[in-house]
């Protein structure tokens, strides 16, 4: 299916660089202590390493725990990214219910296997313990102009886990990374944008951050205006997630004004807006506090 025609949306690049152009020029600006806190507040802080153990994610989430004493007047970050192995260390030692265990599944990053073994890991991260799941879109069949395989990929992994989180009673948030580096064009990227909406993406993300590029300005641009589209004819609000060589304030503050200009404040929360970040946080609080801040 060719959803630009769908949906009646078409990339415009010069659209798009004069609005990433007009942020960009003004981000002293637009930077405030408010904005920073808010962009700390959706952060899913990640740690996503070969090395990762039990033990050093136990640590990840203690320096979380330990947050709010230490800086008070901070809000929590949204969540905790891991692997599917160790949503439950996540679960078990966080103490703030308000801050959600995120895994990524599917086979990350690649998402090179057979769906039986994406959809078990995404059930096992469900049973695990996971709030959020982050798969990776079958770009063996995108790029091969299967769609339809694509689209039939995730809305099994969808189906999957909403069964396994009904039988917990509860409810599991879907992210669907669409690896928008390996995408190249802006019709690429809208493409699978609007492809995973329709197959039942709560957040489309950008990327993985295990690929030479990852997030950008014009990736995240084209996404929020598809996101913006889909809204238009469907009524339903679709979240967006930048992830992937996030590391500065001023990367944080171009992504939360390119998603306040295109979808406006009802996005501008937890429930609609995520950083996948690993290094952020330290930065955002260096901002914020205006003193090298390494908490994380």
């Amino acid at each position: 299916m060719n959803y630009l025609e769908k949906y009646g949306y078409t990339p415009d690049e010069e659209k798009i660089a004069a609005g990433i152009k007009a942020i960009a020029d003004n981000l002293d600006q637009l930077s405030s202590p408010e904005v920073l806190k808010q962009c700390f507040s959706i952060m899913d802080l990640t740690t996503l390493s070969t090395s990762d153990t039990v033990e050093s994610v136990s640590k990840l989430v203690d320096k979380v725990n330990k947050l709010a004493e230490a800086y008070p007047d901070y809000p929590a970050p949204a969540s905790i990214c891991v692997y599917p192995n160790f949503a439950q260390t996540v679960r078990s030692r966080k103490n703030n219910p308000a801050v959600h265990v995120t895994t990524v599944s599917s086979c990350f990053p690649t998402a090179q296997s057979f769906l039986e073994v994406k959809v078990l890991e995404c059930e096992m991260a469900v049973k695990g313990g996971a709030d959020e799941i982050d798969i990776v879109l079958a770009l063996n069949s995108f790029l091969a102009g299967d769609y339809d395989r694509a689209y039939e990929e995730i809305v099994t992994m969808k189906n999957a886990i909403d069964k396994a989180a009904a039988a917990e009673k509860r409810e599991v948030v879907l992210k669907v990374i669409l690896e928008t580096g390996l995408l190249v064009t802006p019709a690429n990227i809208a493409q699978a944008s609007f492809l995973a909406m329709e197959a039942g993406a709560d957040f489309i993300k950008t990327s993985t951050g295990k690929v030479s590029v990852n997030a950008t300005p014009v990736a995240a641009y084209v996404m929020c205006e598809a996101i913006r589209r889909y809204y238009e004819v469907s009524g339903r609000k679709v979240g967006f997630k930048a992830a992937g060589g996030i590391s500065t304030a001023s990367d944080a503050i171009c992504y939360y004004y390119i998603v306040s200009n295109i979808l406006g404040r009802d996005w501008l929360c937890r429930e609609r807006f995520r950083f996948g970040v690993s290094r952020l946080g330290n930065s955002l609080m260096s901002a914020i506090e205006q003193k090298t801040v390494n908490f994380f």
